[in-house]
C-alpha cells in the first residue's frame, strides 16, 4: 500500500474509531517509547491519539506546572496502564528516558530548543504549530532533523483531514479554472481590553522555566481559569514575547493550506498593516499588563509563481453578517469561488450560478480536529522512511510566511525576501528580526 492510499484508508477508519474509548491495546507490534513535553490541553489531545494507536508506550511526561503534570500522569495510567516518570526539565527527561518519539506541545517560544535537543537524543518528533517563534529557529530545526535522519512532523493536521484532501484534489484538477487570488481569514468577536494585575505565580508553577529563553515577564491572570487572561496556561498566543498572535496561531493553518494546495513555499514580497484599535494600547508596567498582539491585521503576499494571497484577521465585530464560517480561505478562479472552511467542510460556487458543490468535514472530538490521521501518518513514516504529510520543512515554510508578515507589521513597511538566501533586499533592520536575543543561559540555535 502506498502512502497516499494509507492516508485515505486511515481517514475512513478514523470516522469509525473516533468514538472508541482509549484502552490499552494488546498488540504484538513494536511500541515506541514516547514522551510528552507540555502536558496541557492540546498536548494531551495529541498524547491521547498516541495511546489510542496501540503502538506507543508513554515513558515520560514533562511540564513546569505540577498541576498539569499530575493530571496528565493520572490520565495516562487510566487510559493505557503506563506509568510514566514525571519531570520539570525536558533535558533530564531526554537523558534518562531516551524516548524514541517526543511530542513538543509547549508554548511557541520553547519549540525550537526542545525539538533540536530531542532530535539530538535520537527521537522522532511531533511538534505543534507554528514550528518556531522566530524564523531562523525554524531553519535550525529543519537542518537538525535532516542531519539526524529523523522523522519530524508538525501539528498541521488539516493536511490529512478528509475534506481538505478532497479540496486539494478538486482545485488541482482544474475545476476551479485559473486562480486569480486567494484570501485567508480568521474573524472572531472581542472588545476593549482591561489590564490585569501582576501577581505572584502559583507555587505549582516554575515561572522562570516557563519563560525560558524569552523575557522574564511578570505573571498575571488567573491560573485556575484557562481563559482567565495572562500568558499561562492558554493565553500565551496573545503575547509577542511567547508567540505571534492570531496569524501564527490560527492563520498558519490556512496559509499552509494555500501553500500546500498551490505548491508554494515562501513569498517574495510581503506587506502587513494592523494594530489594536479596539483592544487599546498594549500595557506592561510593574503593576499591570495587557496582551500586545494586534487585534486586526491585513497582509498581502506575492509569490514568485505569480500568485497573490491576502490574509486578514479581526478580533472584534464577529462576522455573523457573513455567509460561511469565521475561519478559512477563498480561492477565486475563472470557473467560480471555492470556500475551504473548518467545521462546515468546503463549498464550490460555480461562476454560472449553478448549484453549489459541497463536501462535509469529518472531524474528531474533542476540539474538532484530525490529530488521529496525523499521528497515523507519523507512525507510518517512521516505519517506511517516507516524507510525512506535515513534514517539518513544509510547515517551516508556512511558519516563515507568517513570521515575515509580523516583521513587516513591526517595521511598518513592505519587505522583499529571498528564502534561499535567508535575506531581505537591502534591509538590515528587518534582517535583525529574523532571530532574537535569548535570556540567561539559553543559547539561540545555530545551523
Amino acid at each position: 500500500m502506498n502512502r497516499r492510499s494509507f492516508i485515505k484508508n486511515t481517514v475512513l477508519a478514523g470516522a469509525t474509531i473516533s468514538a472508541m474509548p482509549y484502552i490499552k491495546a494488546d498488540s504484538p507490534a513494536k511500541k515506541y517509547k514516547t514522551a510528552l513535553i507540555g502536558t496541557g490541553w492540546w498536548g494531551m489531545n495529541i498524547l491521547n491519539e498516541a495511546m489510542a494507536s496501540g503502538q506507543c508506550k508513554v515513558v515520560g511526561l514533562c511540564d513546569v506546572d505540577q498541576r498539569y503534570l499530575e493530571a496528565a500522569s493520572k490520565k495516562v495510567e487510566e487510559y493505557s496502564g503506563d506509568t510514566p516518570k514525571s519531570y520539570g526539565d525536558y533535558r533530564e527527561l531526554l537523558e534518562k528516558e531516551k524516548p524514541e518519539i517526543v511530542i513538543v506541545a509547549t508554548p511557541d517560544h520553547w519549540h525550537s530548543l526542545i525539538f533540536i535537543e530531542a532530535i539530538k537524543h535520537g527521537a522522532h518528533v511531533y511538534v505543534e504549530k507554528p514550528v518556531s517563534h522566530t524564523l531562523l529557529e525554524g531553519v535550525a530545526m529543519v537542518k537538525a532533523a535532516r542531519k539526524a535522519g529523523r522523522v519530524a512532523i508538525a501539528g498541521t493536521h488539516r493536511r490529512v483531514s478528509p475534506h481538505n484532501i478532497s479540496a486539494r484534489e478538486f482545485i488541482r484538477s482544474g475545476k476551479l479554472g485559473k486562480i486569480g487570488m486567494v484570501k485567508a481569514f480568521v474573524n472572531y468577536g472581542g472588545g476593549p481590553e482591561r489590564p490585569l494585575k501582576n501577581v505572584e505565580p502559583p507555587k505549582t508553577l516554575d515561572w522562570d522555566m516557563w519563560c525560558g529563553p524569552a523575557p522574564l515577564r511578570p505573571f498575571a491572570g488567573d491560573p485556575n481559569n484557562p481563559w482567565g487572561g495572562g500568558p499561562h496556561p492558554r493565553g500565551f498566543r496573545s503575547y509577542l514575547d511567547f508567540a505571534n498572535g492570531q496569524l501564527a496561531d490560527w492563520g498558519i493553518h490556512w496559509i499552509d493550506q494555500i501553500q500546500w494546495i498551490l505548491d508554494l513555499k515562501q513569498p517574495k514580497r510581503i506587506f502587513s498593516m494592523g494594530g489594536r484599535s479596539i483592544r487599546g494600547p498594549a500595557i506592561l508596567t510593574e503593576t499591570e499588563q495587557t496582551t500586545d498582539v494586534p487585534d486586526h491585521q491585513i497582509v498581502t503576499y506575492e509569490y514568485e509563481e505569480g500568485v497573490n494571497v491576502y490574509w486578514e484577521h479581526r478580533m472584534f465585530a464577529g462576522n455573523n453578517h457573513c455567509k460561511g464560517e469565521e475561519v478559512g480561505c477563498y480561492f477565486f478562479g475563472t470557473e467560480g469561488v471555492f470556500h475551504l472552511g473548518w467545521i462546515g467542510g468546503w463549498v464550490f460556487y460555480p461562476i454560472n450560478r449553478g448549484e453549489p458543490v459541497r463536501m462535509a468535514s469529518q472531524l474528531h472530538k474533542p476540539d474538532e480536529q484530525n490529530i488521529k490521521e496525523n499521528w497515523a501518518d507519523f507512525l507510518s513514516c517512521i516505519k517506511s522512511g517516507e516524507k510525512p504529510a506535515s513534514d517539518i520543512e513544509d510547515i517551516y515554510n508556512a511558519t516563515a510566511t507568517c513570521l515575515l508578515a509580523m516583521i513587516s507589521l513591526k517595521l511598518g513597511r513592505s519587505l522583499e525576501w529571498n528564502a534561499e538566501k535567508l535575506a531581505f533586499a537591502n534591509d538590515l533592520e528587518a534582517a535583525s528580526l529574523l532571530k532574537r536575543q535569548y535570556r540567561g543561559p539559553w543559547e539561540y540555535p545555530s545551523f
